[in-house]
């Protein structure tokens, strides 16, 4: 039995993805791509790639196979060239114009798979003035307007982690977009490039904002607006233990009942009336000061009042509602988010821990039909032979009379 297959499981069961090994937003789309149940192979390079943490903690990797090639070895181009003849999608997250000088561009591989979905996943995109420039998740969600909608007016904007610009404005994008173009070529059209940069996905993610702010119904700064922290009934409070809550009650009868709860109602009336908002947030705020965040979930325990505890990634797996849906799941010793989103008639699961770099270039070589992944003479044959066993076993037969 073969441990290290990942095909089979999940509504992208028997496509075919190679990922080019690197960091952020491309190996977390291969990540989802490998979680619906596509068969992804990784081209790690050899000694790995920057800010890497390590392999076998590595989540994004799991589901996934992983062989090494070296790119700039004189077989390495040849060697991804040939899985990319056999796969529905590549994905890299290169600077514009690296694939190309590598051999591996869209031009190489569309001359031996026109078929082929080449997915690149970028900060700034693959042209414009920035194009060529280095940059992170905070760089390119600066500059869309949304790193300026988040925090407190007279503070610096926060930064949240990587999550807005990688994987939300970035991977899920690319996802998107890769499906779309994959649907297309699997109907009879041609393969081609998805360009998908985080600032287009960032920015895009911003478009109710922009139709507020066009409407008149959102104000250009920071914390003035219903959803940014400015209003006194949308934001998170500090508790008495140190803790904090989150309040999310718009509507005015969710409103209400956070007011009941909270023992309020003196002020219910400032919530239609922004000039008493300042008035109405230090009353929450001294209200929430009076007891732990614990205290406090129990009392809106059951109630639509729209308050939550504010936790930790450590205890979110233990939060009941998720615990009682699975949101998260252990393998291999390591508790991660289980595989999203969910679907009736096939099922997603975490199959195979991370993937070790090159770990099964053997079992690629053979599940692929690309003997040349094998570097060992020795190894290669054998590779080849494994993908032809039925036949060479039929061959060898002596030829019997009867």
């Amino acid at each position: 039995m073969t441990t290290g297959r990942t095909a089979g499981h999940g509504p992208l069961t028997g496509v075919r993805v190679v990922e080019l090994a690197g960091i952020g937003p491309g190996p977390f789309a291969a990540m989802l791509l490998a979680d619906l149940g596509a068969d992804v192979v990784r081209v790690d390079r050899p000694g790995g790639t920057a800010l890497s943490i390590d392999p076998a903690h590595d989540v994004t990797n799991r589901n996934k196979r992983s062989v090494i090639i070296d790119l700039k070895a004189p077989d390495g181009p040849a060697r991804v060239l040939d899985l990319a003849a056999r796969a529905d999608v590549l994905i890299e997250g290169n600077r514009p114009g690296v694939a190309e000088r590598l051999g591996v561009g869209p031009r190489e591989c569309h001359a031996r798979n026109p078929r082929l979905v080449y997915g690149r996943m970028t900060g700034w995109g693959q042209d414009g003035p920035l194009a060529d420039r280095a940059g992170h998740d905070v760089s390119y969600i600066a500059v869309t307007g949304t790193l300026g909608l988040i925090g407190a007016p007279d503070r610096p904007p926060p930064v949240p982690a990587n999550l807005l610009g990688d994987y939300a404005g970035g991977s899920l994008y690319l996802v998107v977009g890769v499906l779309a173009a994959l649907h297309h070529a699997r109907g009879g059209g041609a393969g081609q490039v998805v360009d998908a940069a985080i600032v287009d996905g960032t920015a895009h993610l911003s478009a109710m904002i922009h139709g507020m702010l066009s409407a008149g119904g959102w104000h250009d700064r920071r914390g003035a607006n219903l959803l940014d922290g400015g209003c006194p009934y949308y934001g998170t409070y500090e508790t008495a233990d140190g803790g904090y809550m989150a309040v999310g009650a718009l509507e005015p009868r969710f409103y209400d009942v956070f007011t009941d709860l909270l023992g309020l109602t003196d002020v219910r009336e400032a919530r239609t009336d922004w000039t008493r908002w300042a008035e109405l947030r230090e009353a929450v705020a001294a209200r929430f000061a009076t007891r732990t965040r614990d205290e406090w979930t129990a009392v809106f325990e059951g109630s639509d009042a729209c308050v939550a505890p504010v936790l930790s990634l450590r205890e979110a797996p233990h939060h009941p509602h998720l615990a009682a849906r699975g949101t998260f799941t252990e393998h291999g010793g390591i508790t991660q988010p289980a595989p999203a989103p969910r679907f009736s008639a096939t099922p997603t699961a975490v199959r195979t821990a991370p993937a070790p770099p090159g770990a099964h270039t053997r079992e690629v070589a053979d599940d692929w039909d690309v003997p040349a992944l094998v570097t060992d003479p020795l190894e290669r044959v054998s590779a080849k032979t494994t993908v032809n066993t039925v036949t060479t076993a039929v061959k060898d037969l002596p030829h019997r009379g009867d």
